[in-house]
């Protein structure tokens, strides 16, 4: 199997350094991608890099992953347009764990196989190094002009806030995680996301300059959405791999309502259908666009590689109840289906709303569902509000007791997609 060619088909590559493609092809590699533990959980944007490691192990190469413990105490200045607060050791300790927890669901660990994958932590060699050898052994073999001329340490000295010295040795860090890896491992290749490459080819520097040998890198483009919006967010804030801080149901959702011109892209780089595989779904979503086939078979196989079959057989069951079944009778939804409903917000409110019979408008406002009544008042006049999937559409509607669901529940539709089940209490 042809790595470089079959990342490149999937859009997957964007720098790479010249001999990468032959040197994969020559033997069977180790590389590695470093992951910042910024939080106890990986974000999908985190999932690329990912990615990359499981199809370098699927191409028969060794995959590390190297957390930063170290680094992570120091902040990378690449794409950031202030200095990050920095973690204690307490918290970076957690979130290391975290992270090496989740790895070890998309990674093969089994130390029986030849390829079989490694974590390392850049805190195990870094705590051993004082500060006088790291400044003569290492800093003396990169010049400050070099570090200067990187694209991530350029745009913070041209910036209002600048950059602290903690930030601008980030490089020489990430860079000596690469050259240690390399004499200590044996490691030629290092990957990233393309805003890496000047962090990335500092450590391939340092590796002639110190070691006296070649390495390798290359990079994934950064995945942006078409509308020109930040991937991986929503209003609810990141969607977590952590099925804790984002739901299944809401992880499908999130691939589910992707527009067409990023599934199109999408479905390359977070499956592993095969081209033709591919081109079908394209085929077949271009002829009955409305059915949207791209999206489910996206949502479907990233929500079953990330939590697994049996959390997307829920997820599917509960956009089934939500969606596709609105004309069903609203009593078929049982306490449990209320109460368990994933990607639903959840709002607490007391009973003595009902003691002022109040209009739908003042209702909507009142538990926070809309921000103010105008943003009610006009959602109802076009149609946008359903309650109890009734929709509603008379603003001097009642409000009342008796169409509480089970005596203590309404559920609440704003919108297309959006579902509330307001609790009464």
């Amino acid at each position: 199997m042809n790595l470089i060619q079959e990342l490149s088909w999937r859009g997957m590559i964007q720098d790479i350094m010249p001999g990468t493609e032959e040197q994969l092809l020559k033997e069977k590699i180790s590389g590695y991608i470093g992951f910042d533990p910024t939080a106890d959980s990986l974000h999908i944007g985190s999932l690329v890099p990912i990615l990359l490691l499981v199809h370098l192990q699927k191409a028969g190469h060794k995959p590390y992953a190297l957390v930063g413990g170290a680094t992570g105490m120091i902040g990378d200045p690449s794409g950031k347009s202030d200095e990050r607060n920095l973690l204690n050791e307490d918290q970076l300790t957690k979130n290391v764990e975290g992270i090496k927890n989740q790895l070890s669901k998309f990674l093969n660990f089994n130390e029986n196989d030849e390829n079989s994958a490694v974590l390392v932590n850049n805190y195990d060699w870094f705590k051993t190094i004082s500060f006088i050898e790291f400044l003569r052994d290492t800093g003396k073999h990169i010049t400050v002009n070099y570090m200067m001329a990187k694209d991530s340490v350029k745009k913070r000295f041209t910036g209002d806030t600048g950059i602290s010295y903690t930030e601008f040795a980030y490089q020489l860090m990430q860079g000596y995680d690469f050259y240690h890896l390399f004499k200590e491992k044996g490691l030629k290749l290092q990957m990233g996301g393309s805003d890496q490459w000047g962090n990335i080819t500092t450590g391939t520097e340092l590796i002639r300059r110190k070691a006296g040998g070649e390495a390798f890198a290359f990079t994934c483009p950064l995945i942006k959405k078409a509308d020109g919006t930040k991937f991986g967010k929503t209003e609810q804030g990141n969607v977590w791999l952590d099925p804790e801080k984002t739901t299944p149901y809401q992880f499908y959702q999130f691939w589910l309502n992707s527009t067409d011109e990023d599934a199109k892209n999408w479905i390359k780089i977070f499956t592993f259908l095969n081209e033709a595989e591919v081109d079908e779904l394209l085929s077949q979503h271009e002829q009955k666009p409305e059915d949207r086939i791209l999206q489910k078979k996206l949502a479907e196989e990233i929500t079953k590689f990330v939590h697994g079959d049996e959390a997307l057989t829920s997820a599917l069951e509960v956009t089934k109840k939500l969606f596709n079944n609105q004309h069903a009778p609203v009593d078929s939804l049982s306490v449990e289906d209320l109460e368990n409903m994933e990607g639903v917000q959840k709002v607490n409110f007391s009973k003595e709303i009902f003691n002022t019979e109040p209009d739908v408008v003042s209702f909507l406002a009142e538990t926070k569902v809309f921000p103010s009544k105008g943003e009610a008042r006009k959602m109802i006049q076009g149609g946008g509000v359903s309650i109890n999937r009734q929709k509603v559409t008379d603003i001097q509607h009642k409000v009342t007791a008796e169409q509480l669901l089970h005596n203590k529940y309404l559920l609440v539709q704003k919108g297309k997609k959006n579902y509330y089940l307001i609790e009464i209490a």
